[in-house]
């Protein structure tokens, strides 16, 4: 059994080298040429006090989550939601499917190369005719009227090939690819808002189960004042040394301090509740213990830097952007249906009527079917189709433009309350001070019996609100800071970048032409 002659192999590789070199000799796309919206916002933000470390000039998105929140606990929860958080999980399937679909999309550039085998055996009817195939069967003349003996007809073929591929001259799969790869960026930059997102419910809900703790606490202290008092007060009344106005009195206000002990209790549990489902797992019972509130960070403010900054660093503009793009792409395969589609089939490979000549150089053979198909009258399909992809794009557009002022509107709003909060938070430190110093004042005004219990209540009553303000004040100025750090797009990493070093979130946007 021979082998195929050196001269025969050519054949073998001709078909694919030609499919190969058409596809590169291939014009290019016929996508528009993109040129980013211009954002309907204003150009500055406005004017806030910024108190950053100035060691740690950094802009938000540059800093990780794991240096910008310092609490030890919160830290531990934040990596546990980052591991166990079902949006997330559910962000990176979307990711996997996109990559996926690119893969497959891609895959259309290329043809796809099988290789068959196999025998064929049949045998011909009486009414198949007698040159059906020559030196298959023997027969006797018609005239004869004798039967005809017919052998089975035997057909051995192998090779490699492929079918129906179509050449991108005009850019349709190509525009295809693109869009698809467009549509991986979006979901990419889709996990990472997730992630944003998760740091900061997570750090917000903490924040927010600090600041029940400590109302609990002001609720336990005062309660547990109050008791005191109000059993001093009742052995003054038993010695006749006080009325029972003053008793009442007292008591009221330990019944008031024991509702709110009794409704901090409930938002601790209910916030324990949200950060479970938060973080996608149970709370651990060996997390280290919290910093007390207002030291979750090592830093008071964050520089804001440029609005522009927010078009490359905000995922949701970002993702906003790449489905822009794969809405351009789109168009561009919409149009380049209106022109002819070139497929080839081709084939490569050995035939032989008879097995022991099959590995021969005379059963070598190879086959090319182009075809060209070119659309006459689609009936309004191709120019439908075209106008729905304008249609979409514009819509995108419309999309990417409030997703940049809702964006823009977000940093903006948190911006304005930051000098706010600050001065807010300034006035309430203060009033505790003052109304602690009043409160101890009245008492003694009262111990001395030179002024009524009444008084004294008051006092300890303005007392108590000037603390849960206080405290409800800290945990929106650092919840604050926290929107802030999100809204400008940090969150998304665990360490910090390097000062230097320019970072995309994603692919950057380039211009494309048609």
């Amino acid at each position: 059994m021979s082998a195929p002659s050196s001269s025969s192999r050519p054949l073998r590789f001709r078909v694919v080298s030609v499919a190969l070199a058409t596809g590169l000799l291939s014009g290019c796309t016929m996508i528009p040429k993109y040129k980013r919206p211009t954002p309907p916002v204003a150009t500055t933000w406005p004017a806030y006090q910024n108190t950053a470390n100035p060691k740690l000039q950094q802009a938000a998105y540059d800093i990780g989550w794991s240096d910008f929140f310092t609490d030890p606990r919160l830290k531990a929860l934040i990596a546990i939601a980052i591991r166990e958080n079902r949006d997330i999980r559910v962000a990176a399937a979307n990711i996997a499917e996109a990559q996926g679909q690119y893969d497959v999309q891609h895959a259309g550039l290329f043809p796809t190369i099988s290789a068959t085998g196999g025998p064929m055996y049949q045998a011909p009817s009486d009414a198949a005719g007698l040159s059906f195939a020559p030196g298959l069967g023997t027969s006797s003349s018609e005239s004869s009227g004798m039967s005809i003996a017919r052998d089975p007809f035997r057909y051995y073929q192998g090779g490699i090939g492929f079918s129906s591929y179509e050449i991108d001259l005009f850019g349709r799969i190509r525009s295809l690819t693109r869009e698809s790869a467009e549509k991986a960026f979006s979901q990419e930059a889709n996990l990472r808002g997730m992630l944003i997102s998760i740091v900061s419910q997570v750090a917000t809900a903490y924040v927010t189960w600090l600041g029940d703790r400590e109302l609990l606490a002001v609720a336990e202290n005062t309660l547990a004042a109050q008791e005191d008092t109000l059993r001093l007060t009742r052995q003054k009344y038993d010695h006749g040394e006080a009325n029972l106005l003053t008793v009442r009195q007292t008591e009221t206000q330990v019944r008031q301090s024991a509702g709110l002990r009794a409704d901090a209790r409930r938002k601790i549990a209910q916030d324990e509740n949200l950060i479970t489902l938060l973080i996608g797992a149970p709370i651990p019972g060996t997390l280290p213990d919290p910093r007390p509130l207002g030291q979750q960070s090592i830093l008071a403010d964050i520089p804001a830097g440029l609005p522009s900054d927010l078009l490359t660093r905000r995922p949701d503009i970002v993702a906003a952007e790449h489905d822009l793009l794969a809405a351009q792409a789109d168009i561009g395969a919409a149009r380049a249906a209106f022109f002819p589609r070139l497929t080839l089939t081709a084939s490569d490979g050995i035939s032989s009527l008879a097995f022991n000549k099959l590995f021969t150089s005379a059963a070598t053979t190879w086959g090319l079917n182009p075809q060209l198909q070119i659309p006459l009258w689609t009936w309004g399909m191709n120019s439908g189709n075209l106008k729905a992809s304008k249609a979409r794009r514009n819509g995108k557009i419309a999309s990417y433009e409030k997703t940049v002022q809702s964006a823009f509107r977000e940093v903006a709003d948190a911006l304005a309350a930051r000098s706010a909060y600050l001065d807010e938070k300034k006035q309430a430190d203060e009033l505790v001070l003052a109304s602690a110093d009043a409160y101890r004042l009245a008492k003694m005004r009262y111990d001395a019996g030179t002024d009524s219990y009444l008084t004294t209540l008051d006092s300890q009553r303005a007392y108590l609100q000037s603390q849960q303000n206080q405290i409800t004040v800290n945990v929106a100025n650092y919840q604050n800071l926290i929107t802030i750090y999100r809204a400008l797009g940090g969150g998304w990493k665990e360490h910090s970048l390097p000062p230097q070093s320019p970072v995309s979130i994603a692919h950057q946007p380039v211009s494309q032409t048609g």
